[in-house]
């Protein structure tokens, strides 16, 4: 799973450098082009984050997670981030969900990830990520805290909907789940291991934007 998100880092840098020899795109919305500019354009730098939260009647899960991108034309964006995620499942008496025990996990990782819009208001995202989780359970009626640690992958992928303007600012709205499925995923329900619906809420900022 390493090996995975390794070659997907890879990946990611091999892109990155055949687009330095491409002319970038201003916007999602026209085929303008940046004028003469080749190779590395600063302008396509952006810097933001997103918030995610998911809810599924016995399961919340809430975090951040700040990264660092680069938009390689009109068509990708690639980049990598950094996460912080909390999530908790409540006990259920009834057996069904889980067996009347309270989880808590809390995670941090990193990742790269790599979006492309096919529509200018529509893209999908893939995310590759390497997380450290820290678990505790406590049975119920109020029982003794179990608690321990575990790393796991996660490749999360989803659909996304919202506004880019290559060289100016973006915001949007992802939906997302851990197609991997690792049963430590900080994404999958712990006691059943369900993948966990994941919405993230994002924006960036382009470190240089264009004068129009």
């Amino acid at each position: 799973m390493k090996s995975l998100v390794l070659a997907s880092f890879m990946f990611v840098l091999s892109v990155s450098a055949m687009a330095q020899h491409r002319n970038p795109q201003v916007n999602t919305y026209t085929d303008e082009d940046a004028g003469n500019v080749t190779g590395f354009n600063r302008s396509n730098m952006f810097v933001g984050g997103t918030l995610n939260i998911g809810y599924n009647g016995y399961d919340f899960n809430v975090g951040g997670s700040p990264e660092v991108g680069y938009s390689l034309n009109k068509w990708f964006d690639v980049g990598a981030l950094i996460n912080i995620n909390y999530t908790s499942e409540r006990a259920d008496p009834t057996g069904y969900f889980n067996d009347n025990t309270r989880y808590r996990s809390f995670n941090y990782g990193a990742g790269v990830f790599g979006r492309f819009y096919p529509l200018p208001f529509l893209f999908l995202q893939v995310e590759p990520e390497y997380n450290i989780v820290n678990y505790s359970s406590t049975p119920m009626p109020a029982g003794i805290t179990s608690r321990y640690q575990t790393q796991a992958p996660s490749f999360l992928g989803g659909i996304g909907y919202g506004r880019r303007m290559v060289g100016q600012s973006s915001f949007y709205l992802l939906l997302m789940f851990d197609v991997l499925g690792d049963h430590s995923s900080p994404y999958v329900n712990p006691y059943n291991y369900a993948p966990l619906p994941i919405i993230k809420a994002g924006f960036d900022v382009y470190l240089h934007p264009r004068r129009k």
